[in-house]
């Protein structure tokens, strides 16, 4: 068994070991914890053995799965996937602590949905089988509702709309992918669903065109890309703190992978034929994710529209099709997942004490929680771009890769990074400062043990991001060449 089979089955064991022993809270906390923190020494066993100067996949597990349909369980990691791997690994332990004491209510069946959620995640991003792709995708969906559902704020509809937006657009890959294995079938005489192959598929413009399409539009509703982002402030606000990480830290995400991994790689001639009408749309996107933040009193809703503008960003990034951009892009990935984590983090230990997400009913808490007061900030500076800080490379990146493109649409970009800073930065002001609004709480104010150590590793890495990005983008600067040519390769089509 490969490591990146040992990562994949230990999350997924320890959901098995939980749901079997772990009835009682405590004995499920352990179990959980324990089992997340051995994927985490896996994942970095990973890291450590991968070759940052090779441009293909490594460490490749490969085994028999569907033989009659040409599909295998083939998992690898290349310098795209490599961060986002530990990222999935990193946040979750971090989750489980969170949710030491504050999840009380089936708590061993919190945790197992937590292992078996971390455990489908690292499948999409090893996979490279489009249907086990698929599978592991599909599959992820469910418990994440569930989440939502059952352990949320709320018991609206903000599951069922999470479900039917995400479901949507998994339906139109699924399209995608089956038309690809029917043309594969044909041109090579066998079926086949590995990606490696299928980048060699001779498509007519038409038709390429057409399956490009259908998969932006499916991974831009996971983005939560305008006017595909309604699920996600809804999902966001109702979700418990372990569910609104993994929505917005990593969730998120699988729709810029699937940019990275699938659309733009089998489709290079298309991506670039839309690339002028999908950066116009992401820039539509930074400013109106920017100006609807400013307009939400709930600090959960405000957070969500924020993230529909660092996706946007990201988006803008890929589809730069520049070295520069595409890797900030991966840098505003990396950076997002843990600044959001940080931020939700914070923002249920507020809602802990005091019993609202509502900006307006809070006021002069710094002089309270003075600690909590700097973490808050620091997170604030970090998600508007200060130097210093890893919000900073990703966004300076990107924007730059912008600028040599089409210096209006950066301005407008930039607008947009700015107005985004403003509702950051008014919601650190309406909270922490002025006088103390509200007295009445609960417990203790100051920081208690889970809490500061589910946090301390977040600002450590946010600091380390930000003061040492090159240590990190060392690891992905062949596979973004691999990407960056493959686009190019696609600046025409061909006769």
């Amino acid at each position: 068994m490969g490591l990146l089979s040992l990562c994949l089955i230990t999350p997924a064991a320890g959901a098995i070991v939980l749901s079997l022993l772990g009835r009682r809270a405590p004995r499920a906390r352990v179990i959980a914890f324990v089992s997340s923190l051995l994927t985490l020494f896996v994942s970095l066993l990973v890291w450590a053995r991968f070759d940052a100067s090779r441009a293909d996949y490594q460490m490749v597990d490969s085994l028999p799965w569907i033989p009659s349909l040409g599909a295998s369980f083939v998992l690898g990691v290349d310098g795209i996937s490599l961060f986002l791997i530990l990222l999935t690994t990193f946040l979750v332990p971090l989750l489980v602590l969170s949710g030491w004491q504050s999840v009380r209510d089936k708590a061993a069946a919190y945790f197992v949905h937590l292992l078996v959620i971390e455990a489908l995640i690292l499948g999409f991003f090893m996979a490279l089988d489009a249907l086990l792709l698929y599978v592991f995708w599909t599959a992820l969906l469910v418990p994440i509702a569930l989440l939502i559902e059952c352990w949320g704020n709320g018991r609206g509809t903000a599951a069922i709309k999470f479900l039917a937006y995400t479901m949507a657009g998994n339906f139109l890959v699924l399209a995608v992918i089956l038309v690809c294995s029917h043309i594969h079938n044909i041109q090579s005489g066998g079926p086949s669903f590995d990606l490696r192959l299928w980048t060699g598929l001779v498509l007519e413009p038409a038709t390429q065109n057409g399956l490009f399409l259908a998969a932006f539009l499916g991974f831009a509703v996971q983005m939560a890309l305008p006017p595909f982002h309604l699920w996600h402030p809804d999902a966001l606000a109702n979700a418990p703190a372990g569910g609104g990480v993994i929505l917005a830290g990593i969730f998120l995400k699988l729709g810029a992978f699937g940019l990275l991994r699938f659309a733009v790689p089998l489709f290079p001639q298309a991506a670039r034929s839309y690339e002028t009408a999908i950066v116009t749309l992401s820039v539509v996107g930074i400013l109106l994710g920017a100006v609807w933040s400013c307009l939400e009193g709930s600090m959960k809703r405000r957070l969500g529209f924020l993230n529909v503008v660092h996706m946007g960003l990201v988006t803008l990034g890929i589809f730069s099709f520049r070295s520069v951009g595409v890797e900030g892009a991966l840098y505003l990935i990396w950076s997002h997942g843990l600044l959001v984590a940080a931020y939700l983090l914070l923002i249920e230990m507020l809602h802990k004490r005091w019993g609202t997400y509502q900006v307006g009913e809070l006021g002069g808490l710094l002089r309270v929680m003075p600690l909590f007061g700097i973490l808050f900030f620091l997170t604030a500076l970090a998600w508007i771009g200060v130097p210093g800080l890893n919000g900073f490379v990703g966004i300076a990146r990107i924007l730059e890769a912008c600028i040599d493109s089409s210096p209006r649409l950066a301005a407008a970009a930039g607008l947009g990074v700015l107005i985004a800073a403003v509702s950051i930065l008014k919601m650190y002001k309406e909270t922490m400062l002025g006088p103390l609004t509200r007295r009445n709480h609960r417990g203790r104010l100051g920081l208690g043990g889970c809490e500061l150590i589910a946090l301390t590793p977040l600002v450590l890495v946010i600091l380390w991001m930000g003061l040492s990005p090159q240590s990190l983008l060392g690891f992905t600067e062949r596979s973004v060449e691999v990407f960056v040519s493959r686009a190019a390769s696609g600046a025409v089509f061909p006769e």
